[in-house]
């Protein structure tokens, strides 16, 4: 008897965190690395909302809590979804999860049927179509051409749809490439959407509030109420709030489907942590000020290292609207060989190479389902990125 399930035989592990790993690994042989894998803020977690979770539990709030979430902080996500983009949520709308990733799982899971489709626009975050997998579903990747700002436009949205259509899968902003909607643009998908109600919106708002140069990234439902029934609004304290290790995503919809979300939850990881929501409380109503100090050095950041990468040979970088990642061309460098002799056929060639000759970790484009490019975190220092960006010219200038 076969020990392990076939559906594991689907999916791979986490590319990006394989990445940090090898990384991490190398620094830890004493090799000089710089990490520019993974996708955390290098920002600390602010005091106000570290000081409620030390006060959680000098109150002894260090028990189980309703799976989807304490009451308190189903309150503060409505509040914030409300004051956020004028939609309007039940507590009973809402449920808490161990992250982002969770209430992905949660909502595919509970809804995809064995060979049910879920359009994906790539490049897109590594982890949506192994979860689609797991779910027995079908991904459906939908390339968002580089001279459209990696954008999906509605008629290849409208070509992609078809009666085995389950899902929709939008992240805005997008992890690899910052590129960020409109509302003007949001709405000419939604216009598509309308059209076909059998049709459900997962919309993956994580990092919608990192966005630069006035630029407003709009969610689905503040342009188009009318799919209401049928979305699923996403977001969490890791990326804005620089909470990544402390574990809480959250979503709204209706409330048949939260539900069942929870249900599958209960039976899974139950509730995430009492002092982690605790926190999270107070980063969604306390000081929103800490947002705007990130978002002021992430712009510098951007601002510098597309600059940079542009002048390296062999490379071509688009300036994204939001997040914090870059997502650069390598394609004039294929077909060339480093200076310790090894031919770069592939992004994921470039990478490694990359790695190795110049402790430079990124993560390399196939792992968003979009080849010939690779992903760059501006999420640390500017010391570091500009020693990274010249290390990464230097590597281009060596290839030959």
């Amino acid at each position: 008897m076969k020990l392990i399930a076939d559906r594991l035989d689907r999916i791979s592990p986490s590319l990006t965190i394989a990445m940090t790993s090898k990384a991490r690994a190398l620094k830890a042989a004493g090799k000089d690395v710089i990490g520019l894998a993974a996708g955390e803020p290098d920002f600390d977690t602010p005091q106000n909302v570290k000081d409620a979770a030390i006060a959680a539990i000098q109150r002894g709030e260090t028990k189980y809590t309703d799976v989807a979430g304490t009451p308190a902080l189903r309150q503060a996500v409505a509040a914030r979804f409300k004051a956020d983009h004028g939609i309007d949520y039940k507590p009973e709308e809402i449920l808490i999860a161990t992250g982002g990733k969770q209430v992905i799982f949660d909502a595919f899971l509970a809804t995809v049927q064995q060979g049910d489709e879920v359009i994906i626009p790539s490049p897109c975050w590594v982890s949506y179509p192994d979860i689609v997998e797991l779910a027995e579903g079908k991904p459906v990747i939908v390339r968002g051409d580089e001279n459209m700002g990696f954008k999906l436009r509605p008629e290849q949205l409208e070509a992609a749809i078809t009666p085995k259509t389950k899902w929709f899968l939008l992240n805005n902003p997008s992890n690899p490439t910052g590129a960020a909607y409109s509302a003007a643009e949001l709405k000419a998908l939604t216009d598509v959407l309308m059209k076909h109600p059998h049709v459900w919106v997962f919309t993956d708002d994580i990092y919608n509030k990192l966005a630069y140069d006035g630029f407003r990234p709009a969610t689905v439902l503040e342009v188009e109420p009318r799919l209401r029934d049928r979305t699923v609004t996403m977001n969490g304290c890791s990326k804005a709030y620089a909470m990544t290790g402390w574990r809480i995503g959250y979503a709204g919809a209706p409330a048949h489907l939260i539900k069942q979300m929870d249900k599958l939850q209960s039976q899974s990881t139950s509730n995430t942590s009492s002092i982690s929501q605790a926190a999270a409380v107070e980063a969604l109503t306390g000081p929103q000020d800490g947002i705007e100090t990130m978002k002021v050095a992430y712009k510098r950041r951007r601002d510098m290292v597309v600059e940079m990468l542009n002048a390296a040979p062999g490379l071509r970088c688009h300036k994204p609207e939001g997040a914090f990642y870059v997502f650069p061309s390598m394609q004039g460098c294929i077909g060339k060989t480093t200076k310790s002799g090894k031919r770069i056929e592939t992004d994921e060639d470039f990478c490694l190479a990359l790695l190795e000759e110049e402790g430079v970790a990124c993560v390399h484009g196939a792992a968003f389902m979009y080849p010939g490019y690779f992903r760059i975190s501006y999420a640390t220092s500017d010391e570091a990125l500009q020693d990274a960006c010249t290390r990464i010219r230097r590597f281009c200038e060596g290839l030959n």
